[in-house]
């Protein structure tokens, strides 16, 4: 292997992993600040729909999609660096934040009403990231797509919380 092509695959790799370790990042922030028995306390007592999904749950779905999110992210950078996928890359970085923004409101803040109004912010940055991933690599807007269904379940329990308290 030529030296120009160990540069190319250290780039790549060292690419997905910024991807990916950069939505880990935002969980890793959320995380901070939803595990507080304070919030904890408040979680547990406030009532829930019946068809909320168990804890244990969320550990290992926000786990694939950060991945598959990070991925996308990946596949985009790849095939167009920044300056070609800026607008697509900025959605997903807004989005990003938007993702670490709804935890904060929820758990730290402890308002399901506001953060019932950030994550349907949070939902439709999604579904425009995705077009625009789409629009770049097919396979990174179908990486996207679990998101989307996750975030709009997500989205509907918080409606459902904020609704029954």
């Amino acid at each position: 292997m030529s030296s120009i092509n160990r540069k190319k695959s250290f780039i790549r790799i060292a690419g997905l992993l910024f991807w990916v370790a950069l939505c880990f990042l935002v969980a890793w922030t959320g995380a901070q600040v939803s595990p507080g028995m304070a919030s904890t306390e408040w979680y547990e007592a406030l009532n829930k729909p019946d068809w909320n999904p168990p804890g244990w749950l969320f550990g290992p779905v926000w786990t694939i999609l950060y991945t598959m999110m990070g991925v996308a992210a990946w596949l985009v950078w790849k095939k167009y660096g920044f300056s070609g996928a800026m607008p697509a890359l900025v959605a997903f970085l807004i989005q990003l934040g938007l993702n670490g923004l709804w935890s904060q409101i929820f758990f730290n803040f402890q308002e399901p009403g506001w953060a019932f109004a950030e994550i349907i912010v949070l939902l439709a940055a999604i579904v425009y990231t995705t077009y625009l991933f789409y629009q770049k690599s097919s396979v990174a807007g179908w990486l996207m797509v679990p998101y989307i269904l996750w975030v709009g379940f997500a989205t509907v329990l918080n409606g459902a919380i904020w609704y029954l308290n």
